[in-house]
């Protein structure tokens, strides 16, 4: 896929989830996606394949919000394999506090699916607002 074809299916994924429907997010990813979150924090670290994202972070993540979540692109820049989406999250926690984070996500694409994302945000606001993943052990 080209430049102009990898941003046009990460605005429409992006138009979704804004609306708060998080499927074409992850049904975009590859089954051996590498997701990383930059820093030094409980939540940094990378995920290597679909079952590890989803078990390992994202349903950590998403069972503890009350609301439901929604992140709108503000700018997306794609050249070759990687389009950069800068975002902005918005929920409500299980302990009522508001989540709103920004984030921006690199990501290199091929064949239509998400292969790698390294993902920038405030992980201050992430670990102060957040309870840390639970790891499996390494194999």
């Amino acid at each position: 896929m080209e430049a102009a074809e990898n941003k046009q299916l990460m605005e429409g994924v992006f138009a979704k989830l804004a609306k708060g429907d998080g499927r074409p997010f992850v049904e975009a990813l590859a089954e051996d996606v590498r997701w990383t979150i930059i820093g030094n924090t409980a939540w940094s670290g990378t995920w290597t394949g679909l079952a590890s994202v989803q078990i390992e972070l994202l349903d950590p993540l998403f069972a503890q919000f009350a609301s439901t979540y929604r992140g709108k692109a503000v700018r997306l820049i794609a050249e070759g394999d990687w389009v950069v989406i800068e975002s902005r999250g918005d929920v409500t926690t299980t302990s009522g506090a508001p989540y709103r984070n920004t984030y921006c996500y690199v990501c290199r694409l091929e064949d239509g699916k998400v292969k790698e994302i390294t993902e920038y945000c405030d992980t201050k606001l992430l670990t102060e607002t957040l309870s840390p993943p639970i790891r499996r052990a390494a194999a």
